[in-house]
């Protein structure tokens, strides 16, 4: 099957990469259990727009604060072991333009065994038997435009039921639906 699967919040663990970055630069002590909301660049940051917020993201000691960022603990291995059983890898997420290559390269250095990677807003535009996604914006379009997949709503603090799409909250329900699914699929 295609598994169309997010990085930020998913795989990897933005909310603690930025956080680290900003305690160190502006002497906060952030703890990323205190971000509630999708805009707490902006609300629990000085920052007075998501644009300041991405202008000083964009260089962190020479590199985007997406090539620091640190996988969740067993994302990484999960998505491994999904690919070694045949399941096409089909990254999809949305990054400003500063951070394409740093994306790429985080990627690559963590071993992500994407058959595509796709970065764009619509994500919905990139056909695939399931996705797994956190965004609050993301979510109901994939819904709406592609009713007869699977969608996953990786369950995180800043998004809510989605009527539609499916609860998960780690990696072992994403491979337990997968197998499921993939199972279903066989026995056709």
């Amino acid at each position: 099957m295609r598994l169309g699967i997010d990085l930020d919040g998913v795989i990897a663990n933005f909310t603690h990469g930025w956080m680290r970055f900003y305690n160190r630069d502006f002497g906060t002590e952030l703890r990323p259990e205190d971000s509630q909301d999708w805009g707490d660049l902006v609300g629990l940051t000085h920052f007075r727009h998501v644009g300041e917020f991405w202008k000083w993201s964009s260089d962190l000691d020479g590199r985007s604060v997406f090539w620091h960022l640190e996988p969740f603990p067993g994302a990484v291995e999960a998505v491994q072991e999904l690919g070694e059983e045949g399941h096409d890898i089909v990254v999809i997420t949305t990054k400003p333009h500063f951070a394409v290559s740093d994306t790429h390269e985080w990627i690559e250095k963590h071993g992500i065994p994407a058959e595509e990677i796709h970065i764009l807003e619509d994500k919905w535009e990139v056909d695939c038997d399931v996705y797994l996604d956190d965004g609050p914006h993301i979510l109901p379009a994939l819904v709406e435009h592609r009713p007869h997949r699977t969608v996953c709503r990786y369950v995180r603090p800043w998004n809510r039921a989605v009527e539609g799409a499916v609860d998960i909250h780690d990696f072992d329900d994403f491979r337990k639906l997968v197998d499921g699914l993939d199972r279903g699929r066989a026995g056709k």
